[in-house]
């Protein structure tokens, strides 16, 4: 199965202007996770993509950047417009400010695809370890079924405990995170581009809602590394802390 990553990264960001190209110990943000990308062992190419100059310039010295359009509003739109130039039969969204991502994950993720055709999309989950995440609406929440097949996903903490035995449900109950990587069939992608704004989806600002709301079957599996992404200045503070002691 031909596989190829796909990093969307956008100038533009609300919280965090100019976020791919921040410095982190030497490196731009963008170059670390494409660095990170490419140590995986079971994907064909890594490739940027990007609506911005400066980001494509930057890129350029160092790796794989193709140019989108910059209308798009997600991030799995800009990977669908790419996947409409690549020959690749499976497409691994990886966020683009993730910059000690482990290349495991994305093996786990691939191999998962691999050995579970009746899913068209993929995500990864991870057991929640602190309640402080729990109870964080910027921490999403993933209930899965046995046949690992997600049930739903929420800002809020699922399942609501009933009858709650502990000021601290993590020791009654395991809690799933999910962890924002996609692996999509190529058609697949090519077609959750085009669906609108569902209900639920627009009630919890989640994405995977809308597939989910359109009857798409999305495949969950287990992960035990730690994501950490850098949405505001404050988490890049937190992140460089991180280096200092992974580094």
């Amino acid at each position: 199965m031909k596989t190829s990553i796909i990093i969307p990264a956008r100038y533009a960001s609300t919280r965090f202007p100019g976020k791919p190209l921040i410095d982190i110990r030497g490196k731009a943000m963008i170059q670390r996770v494409y660095e990170q990308a490419s140590l995986c062992k079971l994907a064909d190419s890594v490739i940027v993509a990007t609506d911005d100059e400066r980001i494509f310039e930057h890129v350029k010295p160092f790796g794989k950047v193709m140019m989108t359009s910059s209308t798009h509003s997600t991030g799995t739109e800009r990977c669908a417009e790419l996947a409409q130039q690549l020959d690749a039969d499976l497409i691994i969204n990886v966020q683009g400010d993730e910059p000690f991502l482990h290349p495991e994950q994305v093996d786990t993720l691939i191999r998962f695809m691999i050995e579970h055709k009746e899913f068209s999309i993929g995500t990864l989950a991870k057991s929640i370890a602190h309640l402080e995440e729990l109870n964080s609406p910027h921490t999403v929440k993933v209930v899965f079924n046995g046949l690992h097949e997600a049930i739903y996903f929420s800002r809020h903490a699922i399942p609501f405990l009933r009858d709650k035995k502990t000021d601290n449900p993590l020791k009654q109950h395991t809690f799933y995170k999910h962890i924002g990587m996609y692996a999509y069939h190529r058609k697949t992608l090519l077609g959750i581009a085009g669906l609108s704004p569902t209900p639920l989806e627009q009630a919890e600002s989640l994405e995977q809602l809308r597939w989910l709301e359109n009857g798409i079957g999305i495949g969950i599996t287990e992960t035990t590394h730690e994501s950490v992404s850098i949405d505001t200045p404050e988490d890049l503070e937190m992140a460089l802390e991180l280096f200092n002691d992974r580094y």
